[in-house]
């Protein structure tokens, strides 16, 4: 949907801006695919046996599929997976996990040999093929579950 942003001639010379927010017809509204959640801390001591204990959720809410191909996620310290391609199915999800393996249907692997999300706080970033920012998740201090909800 695309936002016009309208201000009043009035409101502008009394010193007041007025916003209106229109949708322009035949505009598409862009599909809903973010972080539904993030197991940031892997259950049990970290080791590099655990790593794929940590994962995200990626979920698509939207009414389309969405091909992800080259989309990426990132952490605060500039870690970064680059998705191979993929299509998100309407009111799908799929799962990125920290460590190593196969890919398979809407599971896949980072690749990394130790984890990737720090369990006092980070940002996992959500960035579709042209750069573009769809969404982020933060957390800043660690819960018992080692989950966040996003």
């Amino acid at each position: 949907m695309r936002a016009v942003m309208r201000v009043g001639i009035g409101a502008v010379a009394a010193g007041l801006t007025a916003v209106v927010l229109t949708a322009s017809p035949g505009a598409a509204a862009t599909p809903a695919v973010h972080f539904a959640g993030i197991q940031y801390n892997a259950p049990g001591t970290d080791t590099s046996r655990n790593v794929n204990g940590e994962y995200v959720k990626i979920s698509n809410s939207g009414s389309r599929a969405v091909s992800v191909k080259g989309w990426s996620v990132r952490d605060a310290a500039g870690h970064k997976f680059t998705f191979p391609t993929y299509t998100i199915k309407a009111h799908d999800s799929l799962w990125l996990h920290s460590g190593k393996g196969t890919h398979t249907h809407r599971t896949f692997y980072w690749g990394s040999g130790w984890h990737i999300w720090n369990n006092t706080g980070d940002t996992a970033t959500l960035r579709d093929s042209h750069g573009k920012y769809h969404d982020s998740c933060r957390w800043t201090k660690s819960t018992s579950s080692g989950w966040k909800a996003c």
